[in-house]
């Protein structure tokens, strides 16, 4: 898939906000194959930022493992 996009589950420390946002900016410009969208598409391109990463931030508040949290290093 995307090199850029990381693995964002069972970390510690979590994930933060502003990763779960980073993924989904290179999501939608991977999907899209915009790196930054015409004006024409901003609102789009901007949309579907939001709602990937609303989408992500539900996917790992939902997910259960019992494996220990990986270490970020």
């Amino acid at each position: 898939m995307c090199r850029s996009i990381k693995t964002l589950f069972n970390f510690n420390p979590p994930v933060t906000d502003d990763e779960i946002r980073a993924a989904s900016l290179q999501f939608v410009r991977k999907v899209s194959g915009f790196h930054s969208p015409s004006k024409s598409n901003e609102l789009a391109f901007s949309a579907a930022i939001d709602e990937i990463e609303a989408a992500s931030r539900r996917l790992l508040n939902s997910l259960r493992t019992s494996a220990p949290a990986r270490n970020r290093d």
